[in-house]
């Protein structure tokens, strides 16, 4: 099995060599980054961060590094993008930008392809590249700043409110079994400014899917940004989610993480609170069954006094799935008068479903509000005996109480129609039909 692991790690990094990858830009940086990856290769149960996740089952397939751009009809894409909403979009197929199924403004770019953003924006490329990350960043990390092709730049100028949300689609379709992407999305939300962002990857076939994504999000003073990803991909798919926000001072920044479909999901969110005043909020639901597994890390670094985190996760879990959980706060000696909050609150409702979960506060400051919390349980059944009394049949009353137990982060969605497809992906998964207003 080893064996296997290293026979990709080698196959990437001779990619790299023969230059099968290139095409992003700042060929110094990528150097450094293979140079990581070749020397740490790919995380195991060894390494306490991955202790309850094990990658190496998905590492074994022999993946193909790219697929040609196919033919996709906009019909086939309604289902996952917001169609009575007017928005900006902008699709990726195969990991090649599809000028024909997005909808952005070519003139005046402030939303376009990464490659296009290294003609147009050089300068703001340069300035934020990889800004958002450690001088040593984990091998998969790594792997993405050397060997992603392309992926999405939203520049959002000072003093600018973008009006419409911004839709981020990657589609996958080709002839190709086991396709292996690297997708990255590079967002700058300067001072005073404001944008709603939402993100979803999407097999449209049935050929098994590997992708490795990393979103870098530089939050200016004063601005707001909120980020809704959507996973709910096919269960031959699999996905590891980076996410790295660096705030300054007085901004507000929010990542909602919705996970339903996909055979393997790693979602890993580091925040860091740079500047007085700044407030971070990570909010996700799960929901999943059969073979599944979710693995939600958070990292949030309090950097700066006066500053405020709210971290609330909820999971339900059914037949054998099995959820992950580790969320670290950590604030600094500097970093008086920090607020903090995480929560971790999961159902289980089978014997075989799992969750491991491991809340953690790592406080170096004395005036501090911090305070972490997990919950693992079952339906209710005096409330699961009292809807059924009211002639409520059994399946539609336990939709009824998991539909209460998630409201509280389906809440915070601030797009409307977005909160209805989430509403009505949630009741699909139950497997009842219910109109409950969330």
């Amino acid at each position: 099995m080893n064996k296997q692991k290293v026979k990709f790690k080698d196959k990437l990094i001779q990619a790299y060599k023969d230059g099968a990858t290139s095409g992003l830009i700042f060929e110094d940086e990528r150097e450094k980054y293979i140079k990581i990856l070749d020397r740490e290769g790919f995380p195991t149960i060894k390494d306490e961060e991955w202790k309850y996740t094990n990658l190496l089952p998905i590492l074994k397939k022999d993946y193909k590094l790219s697929e040609p751009l196919t033919q996709v009809k906009q019909e086939s894409l309604k289902e996952y993008i917001l169609n009575d909403t007017d928005t900006h979009l902008i699709v990726f197929v195969n990991g090649q930008y599809s000028k024909d199924l997005s909808s952005v403004d070519d003139e005046h770019p402030f939303v376009c392809s990464l490659d296009k953003a290294e003609l147009k924006n050089p300068l703001i490329l340069k300035k934020y590249w990889g800004n958002c990350l450690p001088k040593n960043p984990d091998s998969l990390v790594a792997l993405n700043s050397a060997l992603s092709k392309n992926g999405t730049f939203i520049y959002v100028p000072k003093n600018t409110v973008i009006e419409k949300p911004i839709q981020i689609l990657y589609v996958t379709n080709g002839v190709s079994d086991n396709l292996f992407l690297q997708t990255r999305n590079l967002i700058i939300v300067e001072e005073n400014a404001q944008v709603q962002i939402t993100e979803r990857h999407q097999n449209l076939d049935n050929n098994e899917v590997f992708t490795n994504t990393l979103t870098e999000i530089n939050a200016g003073a004063n601005s707001v940004v909120d980020f809704y990803k959507i996973q709910n991909d096919k269960r031959n798919c699999s996905l590891i989610d980076n996410t790295w926000v660096k705030q300054e001072k007085t901004s507000n920044c929010s990542v909602d993480t919705f996970s339903f479909g996909g055979k393997f999901i790693r979602n890993n969110l580091n925040f860091l609170l740079n500047g007085k005043y700044a407030e971070s909020n990570m909010r996700g639901i799960t929901l999943i069954g059969q073979n599944q597994l979710v693995d939600h890390h958070t990292l949030v670094d309090h950097a700066a006094p006066y500053c405020q985190s709210n971290e609330l996760y909820k999971g339900i879990f059914d037949d054998n799935a099995k959820g992950v959980f580790n969320g670290k706060v950590m604030v600094r000696p500097d970093s008086q008068k920090t607020n903090a909050f995480q929560s971790n609150n999961n159902l289980l409702l089978t014997d075989s479903a799992s969750i491991d979960t491991k809340p953690q506060l790592e406080i170096y400051a004395d005036d501090v509000a911090c305070s972490h919390g997990c919950t693992i349980g079952q339906l209710d059944d005096e409330a699961l005996f009292y809807l059924r009394s009211r002639g409520i049949p059994f399946k539609e009353a336990q939709a009824m109480l998991m539909y209460a137990f998630a409201n509280d982060v389906l809440f915070s969605v601030k797009i409307p129609e977005l909160k209805e497809k989430l509403n009505q992906i949630i009741a699909e998964k139950l497997g009842v039909e219910l109109n409950i207003e969330l």
